[in-house]
């Protein structure tokens, strides 16, 4: 009971990791159809990203802490990109230079959105798993 207790926790940290990424995503949206000004999209936008780190990093801990080791290994390269950036202090957006970098900043985050959701499907399955084994059980 207790690995499918996990695998539900891990299932919504990852909804709220997709969740931020979307939000952030919609600022970038609506900064391009100029619904909303550069100022405004980029104070939103790094409200939320050392909220994002802390979170995958608090996932990739929980499931080395939990023993599920594929899915640790599965989430290193996201923590070490998050990482880097953070190191390199490139993880906040400049409003000087939103207007230039919207389009790899967006084409970023997708791919964010893209591995998280992959994470999401795999979380689910185990999640699915592990309850199907504790009925057998």
């Amino acid at each position: 009971m207790g690995d499918m207790l996990a695998w539900v926790m891990f299932f919504f940290i990852l909804i709220g990791l997709i969740m931020i990424v979307v939000y952030q995503l919609m600022c970038l949206s609506d900064l391009e159809f100029d619904y909303i000004n550069p100022y405004d999209s980029a104070s939103r936008i790094n409200q939320v990203i050392l909220p994002e780190f802390i979170t995958e990093g608090l996932l990739c801990f929980l499931y080395l802490v939990t023993g599920h080791w594929i899915m640790s290994l599965l989430s290193v390269p996201y923590l070490y990109y998050n990482m880097r950036l953070y190191m390199q202090r490139k993880h906040l957006i400049d409003v000087t230079e939103i207007f230039n970098l919207l389009d790899p900043e967006k084409k970023t985050r997708l791919f964010k959105l893209g591995y998280l959701v992959v994470l999401l499907f795999l979380s689910l399955f185990w999640l699915i798993y592990s309850a199907l084994e504790d009925i057998e059980e």
